[in-house]
């Protein structure tokens, strides 16, 4: 590449979320004929008909849509961006290889906030609508029952290859996908309108949380969002918002394959239990972990951040 294009001034942060939402319609498109191309010769026809209908009695098929769901809405506009700014994805979105040592303690973070998480699920679940909003309530509890049907099928494992299939499509897939869209795109263009990386990290959550639509599940993915947007601020490397993610949704799959291993019920699998004081320890020490990854990443933050302006990127 020359020189000169990598000091290229990046296009206005407007345009670059309406590039994001043009390269996702039409990401999502293209993925989902390739989606069905594969379903077609791996499940026929039939495959096909009962993916599209929800038939769980085709769930592998199901699962294939999913990932390539996954692909084109979500992962193909993050690297199309970068394109289009004739930037190098790791650059752009600082793919810098992770240390083992810092891994374990986001491994370390994500088991401490844990409990937090399953608190605001609790109460996100006892969401309750005044009486002129009972249709609207109604109507997202539909929603929430049928992704919870759809949650529940695809979570159903026998054995290890069920359990590896489901760590590729819940797990790894949408850690890699999602981390890069709305931590490295979305996070980093709201930053470049509001220099203000609270803002950028709390709004590109909350899209995070929304475009799941699962409304009583809204505030522990916000608050999740939140804390994969800190990691990737505090670090500079998308890699540990990426661990962080992947833990989150590795933990629920193994603990459901655990449950059914043990023929017990796998449906409310993240659920955790503890008493009040547990639920605050918790918050302390998820919150002196940040303090500690934001104390060791500080000098190295602000130096990447000052060559980021001085390049143009």
């Amino acid at each position: 590449m020359h020189q000169s294009s990598l000091h290229k001034p990046e296009h206005s942060p407007f345009l670059q979320m309406l590039f994001l939402l043009l390269f996702a319609i039409v990401g999502l498109i293209v993925f989902a004929i390739i989606g069905m191309v594969l379903v077609f010769f791996t499940s026929g026809l039939e495959g096909l008909k009962g993916a599209a209908m929800n038939d769980y009695r085709y769930i592998s098929a199901f699962k294939i849509l999913v990932v390539a769901q996954q692909i084109g809405l979500f992962l193909v506009p993050a690297i199309f961006l970068a394109v289009v700014e004739r930037k190098k994805l790791p650059h752009f979105y600082g793919l810098k290889a992770p240390k083992i040592n810092w891994l374990l303690l986001v491994a370390l973070l994500s088991i401490c906030w844990m409990p937090i998480m399953g608190l605001s699920n609790e109460w996100n679940q006892k969401m309750v609508f005044p009486e002129f909003l009972k249709g609207i309530e109604r109507w997202m509890r539909a929603m929430e029952d049928s992704a919870a049907k759809v949650t529940e099928a695809i979570l159903k494992m026998k054995n290890v290859g069920d359990l590896l299939v489901n760590i590729l499509v819940i797990a790894v897939t949408p850690a890699i996908c999602e981390e890069l869209i709305f931590r490295g795109a979305v996070q980093r263009t709201i930053f470049r309108i509001k220099s203000n990386p609270h803002v950028a990290i709390w709004i590109s959550a909350a899209i995070f949380s929304a475009i799941h639509f699962q409304f009583y599940g809204f505030l522990p993915r916000l608050l999740l969002g939140a804390a994969f947007g800190y990691v990737y601020y505090f670090t500079g490397s998308i890699w540990y918002a990426v661990f962080a993610h992947f833990l989150n949704n590795a933990y629920a799959v193994c603990v459901a394959y655990y449950l059914q291993m043990n023929n017990q019920s796998y449906t409310n699998a993240e659920d955790i239990n503890m008493p009040w004081y547990g639920y605050v320890i918790s918050a302390i020490l998820t919150l002196a972990l940040f303090v500690q990854i934001s104390k060791k990443f500080k000098v190295k933050s602000e130096k990447s951040e000052d060559e980021q302006l001085q390049s143009g990127v």
